[in-house]
């Protein structure tokens, strides 16, 4: 086993509200938005980055494994499907690759995970209380068994089905959808 947590990273989307590919667009600081979300990772987590496979900083690089969503376009649940078949820890977090601020909460999801044994899951939650299946920790059997077969085209929010406890996001954490969602956070 490589450890008690490993992340999903998802890299795979369109980008349509974008225009272009966003994760690929720089921060404030001249990184792209993945490398961001990436190096911001817990260090010691292993992580499976679901989408075409692109150049990372060395820094994580010996980290990351690379997978697939099937097929490629197939939706942010096919995405876990790709990545849960690389994953043997007992807990993994999903992430959006959108998402650069995401790493600095994963300790804390997890931490609300395994503080509360009749939850399968910590997701989550915006400002406004919507809990979001792509910012959570899972329990990995309880993820598998909740990831349909098909899982292209099927929403993530299925995965909201397994019992969870909901953790509210510091403002900070948030993902990129837009050029405006670039520029807010770069102007922070």
């Amino acid at each position: 086993m490589s450890g008690s947590v490993q992340v999903i990273v998802l890299a795979g989307g369109s980008s349509r509200r974008f225009g272009s590919d966003k994760l690929a667009a720089a921060m404030a600081d001249g990184r792209s938005v993945l490398d961001t979300c990436l190096t911001g990772m817990p260090s010691a987590w292993p992580l499976v980055v679901v989408g075409p496979s692109r150049p990372v900083p060395s820094a994580v690089g010996t980290r990351v494994r690379w997978a697939r969503e099937a097929p490629p376009g197939g939706g942010p649940l096919a995405g876990v499907a790709a990545g849960l078949a690389f994953v043997d820890a007992a807990v993994v977090c999903v992430v959006a690759g959108d998402t650069p601020g995401a790493g600095a909460l994963l300790p804390v999801l997890v931490s609300a995970l395994t503080a509360d044994g009749s939850v399968d899951a910590a997701v989550a939650s915006d400002g406004e209380g919507r809990a979001n299946p792509l910012l959570a920790a899972y329990r990995v059997e309880a993820l598998r068994g909740a990831v349909p077969i098909p899982a292209s085209g099927v929403a993530a929010r299925t995965l909201l089905t397994l019992p969870h406890v909901v953790v509210p996001a510091p403002g900070e954490v948030r993902d990129i959808d837009t050029p405006d969602d670039l520029a807010a956070l770069r102007d922070e």
